[in-house]
This record gives structure tokens, C-alpha cells and sequence, in this order.
């Protein structure tokens, strides 16, 4: 077979890299105009087996952070699956509010049309500070004032979307107010009380490092706002 001395000798095609995993999801969060701030839940635009590759991706980046602070992986037998460890801690663990769904909670019928006040607590949390990463460990007591037609919801299902809320980079502040606002959604009450105390490493562990500083805020709804004496009731009532 003769070749043509002009002709141009055919080279395999190279396909331009696949864009990183957090690059489509972030986009696809863009085109529908959904937020994905350190507290938001994403879970709704992610596709099937995206996670694993996000966990992956995940691991490739902490792999670069853990070199630009000159930590010899390669020879450091204490850091050298940390990269992976990390990843898997951020997007199965701490951050997995982000991440999955909400659990699954089943709500019944008030009915006894019980309206008297419930306490639930102390839950422990966890979460994260999304200033510097740094955890949040604290106690969370529930305050629901039902009525005959609000929903009720079982003792560990609390506690359920309590980490649901909580598995995510934030600020306490916000923590709350989103916990609030979820529990008011799934049950309807009269009234709803929140109050989160907490510890953040990142004053004990860094900056001023007060060991003894710990924060305390409430949100309060319906009756536990208007109704001084159930407010009071309430915060007698806390278990400490």
C-alpha cells in the first residue's frame, strides 16, 4: 500500500480530562438555581454514585493539602492513608447532612389530643464550625407544646434529625433556627422551644484557647414566645 507523502498520518485522538465530579454536581446546583452553602443540603441533586467519586476527589485534595504542608506521606507511616481517612470522615461522617437525605421519620396521629408540654433532651450533637472546620460538641433540649391536631413523632426520631441538622459545617447560631424550622415543619405545635449549649474547639483549641467558654441559644415558637410562665416551665424543667 502506497501512503500519499502528503497525507497526514493518523495519531490516536486524546479526549480532554473528565471534569471533576464537584465541577458537574456544582454546576447542575447553579443551573437550578440551588444554594450550596456550608449548611445546605445537597442531596437532592446528587446522582448515582457521585458520592464514591466526590469521596474519591475528596481524598486526591486533602492528598494536596496534607503536601503543601510538607507532611512525607510517602514515608510517614502515621499519615499515609490519612488523605483517604479524611475524606471518608468529612463526606460519610461529620458533613453527611450535607450529603444524604433526610432520615426517614414516621409521624402519628395526636390521637389521646394530648397539650401538654414535652420535653426531649439532652440530645448530644456534633457538628462543625465553618469558620475553621473545628468540631462543635454540645446538648440539645426540645420543648413541644402540642395541640389535637399537630403530629408526634418518636423519642429517637429527635435525635435522628438532630444529627441530620448538625452533621454539617456552621455556626451555632443558624444550627438552631434550621432545627427549629424542620421539627415545626414535620410535627405543627402550638409551641416549640430549642436551646443548644455547646463547646467549640475552635476557642479551646486555637486563638484565645478559653478551655471554659461554652455557648448557649434558643429559639422560641408559638407559645413558648408569647407565654412567659411556659417559657419559664420549660426552663425549669431542663435536665442539666
Amino acid at each position: 500500500m502506497t501512503i500519499h507523502p502528503l497525507a497526514t498520518p493518523a495519531f490516536p485522538k486524546v479526549l480532554p480530562p473528565a471534569p471533576l465530579v464537584s465541577g458537574r454536581i456544582r454546576a447542575r446546583l447553579i443551573d437550578a438555581g440551588v444554594p450550596f452553602n456550608a449548611n445546605d443540603n445537597i442531596s437532592a441533586s446528587l446522582r448515582e454514585g457521585e458520592l464514591d467519586a466526590l469521596r474519591d476527589e475528596v481524598a486526591q485534595q486533602m492528598q494536596s493539602v496534607l503536601s503543601a504542608l510538607v507532611i512525607d506521606t510517602a514515608h510517614d507511616h502515621n499519615t499515609a492513608d490519612t488523605a483517604r481517612r479524611v475524606a471518608k470522615m468529612f463526606v460519610d461522617e461529620v458533613f453527611a447532612g450535607r450529603y444524604r437525605p433526610a432520615p426517614a421519620v414516621t409521624a402519628f396521629p395526636n390521637v389521646s389530643q394530648l397539650n401538654e408540654l414535652m420535653i426531649i433532651g439532652p440530645i448530644t450533637v456534633r457538628s462543625a464550625c465553618s469558620h475553621h472546620l473545628c468540631p462543635i460538641m454540645g446538648r440539645v433540649w426540645i420543648g413541644v407544646l402540642p395541640n389535637a391536631k399537630s403530629d408526634l413523632i418518636g423519642l429517637s426520631k429527635y435525635a435522628r434529625l438532630c444529627d441530620w441538622i448538625m452533621s454539617r459545617p456552621q455556626i451555632q447560631e443558624e444550627a438552631v433556627v434550621m432545627l427549629a424550622d424542620e421539627l415545626e415543619r414535620r410535627t405543627h405545635p402550638d409551641g416549640l422551644a430549642v436551646v443548644m449549649e455547646a463547646d467549640h474547639n475552635c476557642m479551646h483549641w486555637r486563638g484565645v484557647k478559653d478551655t471554659q467558654a461554652v455557648m448557649t441559644n434558643s429559639v422560641m415558637r408559638g407559645a413558648f414566645e408569647q407565654d412567659a410562665d411556659l417559657r419559664r416551665e420549660f426552663l425549669s424543667l431542663m435536665k442539666r
